[in-house]
């Protein structure tokens, strides 16, 4: 029997397969968000924040279980929007996860253990 991959079954192809932003992660927005008809105050088409616009990571989901969502509150307009990953780029060049920073911390301290 002949395995057949449908179209809405397999991960989007735009995301990566590890979450390219974390939590609390400052990002901006590449391109403007319009209203695709999921936000229910204002009419389809209408844009919702402008491209350079720049918020917070709050949360991340998958929508339809294959599409990474972004759930990120633009501060300063006091909104909260779901974006894909390819809507966002980073804005904190100075950003470090915390498996990151944990996994500096273990290299530093095993460093200086082996030293003593």
């Amino acid at each position: 029997m002949e395995t057949v991959n449908h179209k809405y079954s397999s991960p989007s192809a735009r995301d990566e397969i590890l979450p390219k932003f974390g939590f609390g992660q400052r990002v901006r927005l590449l391109k403007e968000i319009r209203n695709d008809g999921t936000f229910p105050f204002a009419k389809i088409g209408d844009t919702l924040m402008k491209a350079g616009s720049e918020g917070y990571v709050r949360d991340m989901g998958d929508f339809l279980q294959v599409i990474r969502v972004y759930e990120v509150e633009f501060i300063e307009e006091g909104k909260v929007y779901g974006c894909r990953e390819e809507e966002l780029e980073d804005a904190d060049e100075d950003y470090e996860s915390d498996v990151e920073e944990e996994l500096r911390w273990i290299r530093e301290h095993r460093a200086a253990k082996a030293q003593s």
